[in-house]
């Protein structure tokens, strides 16, 4: 078991998922907090890295292109306050983050988990009911049926006819842009065949214009993914979503310089056989976990067989 707790947020690896809990409070993002807890799984991550600075550092998760529909929605826009999978670490938490990064490294080698692409979500949406927004209004999800509701900074165009409600079923595709400089963001639903004239989202009953005055406009994301699951063709597509962390394989920490202790009961390999060596990390693992091996041991075993791949 690997843990690392910050003011950021919690996280902790069990062998088998990373646990992601977000800090409380003032400094936390609000899509952060309103996305909640995340469990993922160690096949949907694609790698892990610790950036140090003079402030502490940053700890990133890297997953698998395609298995976070937050991710999925956002296309790459959120700031790295916003991001679910980034922990900001504390200047004397480092060593811990280094430890947690090698961690989840020495996993995924030992699993060979692959980094390419995925075909469908394997972690679930935003829990629904779910609402998030800003600008000219708020848009609501609650698995079935989307839901505008403006507010006094809207066009007359949309507050005339009142709040819009449309079924899941009839939108085939949905955008969220964050607004960028001095150019206005949008959250925008299509419905149909999406060959209809675009409109401006200012007066489009089925966006949400996005000012970026607030950090909270960032939370329509939510919405985009929690539709984004929901959509035909890739309703029932999210393979896998976890919901609950397993137990898994826990992990003695590796000192820099180890004087390996008397004959551990797996002897290393010949370093020629990949195979071989990340089947002896496997057998490791499992006598680490049964207890035949102590801390000490494993990490000195493990090291071993590391050098040699």
């Amino acid at each position: 078991m690997a843990e690392i707790i910050q003011r950021d947020g919690t996280w902790t690896f069990d062998g088998e998922s990373v646990r992601i809990v977000p800090g409380r409070g003032k400094g936390i993002h609000p899509l952060r907090e309103g996305l909640g807890e995340r469990v993922v799984p160690l096949r949907a991550l694609a790698g892990i890295s610790f950036e140090p600075d003079r402030k502490g550092g940053r700890l990133r998760l890297r997953l698998r292109d395609g298995a976070c529909p937050v991710l999925r929605a956002a296309g790459g826009r959120l700031k790295d306050t916003a991001d679910p999978y980034q922990l900001t670490v504390e200047k004397d938490r480092g060593g811990v983050a280094e430890y947690f990064a090698d961690e989840v490294r020495n996993a995924l080698l030992i699993e060979q988990v692959p980094t390419d692409a995925v075909d469908g979500f394997l972690l679930p949406g935003p829990a629904v009911p779910v609402a998030g927004g800003g600008g000219d209004g708020t848009a609501s999800f609650d698995g079935e049926t989307v839901r505008l509701t403006w507010n006094w900074k809207a066009t007359e165009a949309k507050t005339s006819g009142g709040p819009v409600s449309f079924p899941v079923s009839e939108v085939t595709a949905v955008h969220w842009v964050p607004a960028i400089g001095l150019e206005n963001g949008h959250l925008r639903f299509v419905r149909g065949d999406g060959t209809a004239p675009v409109r401006a989202a200012e007066y489009d009953l089925y966006s949400l214009d996005l000012w970026g005055l607030s950090k909270k406009e960032y939370t329509a994301v939510l919405v985009a993914a929690a539709v984004l699951v929901r959509l035909p063709g890739t309703a029932g597509r999210t393979a896998g979503a976890v919901g609950a962390v397993g137990v898994g394989e826990a992990g003695g920490a590796a000192p820099a310089e180890v004087a390996a202790p008397a004959a551990p009961p797996v002897p290393a390999p010949a370093g020629d056989d990949h195979d071989v060596l990340l089947r002896r990390l496997r057998e490791l693992g499992e006598l680490h976990r049964s207890g035949v091996l102590t801390d000490d041991e494993f990490a000195a075993a493990k090291q071993a067989v590391l050098k040699n791949l």
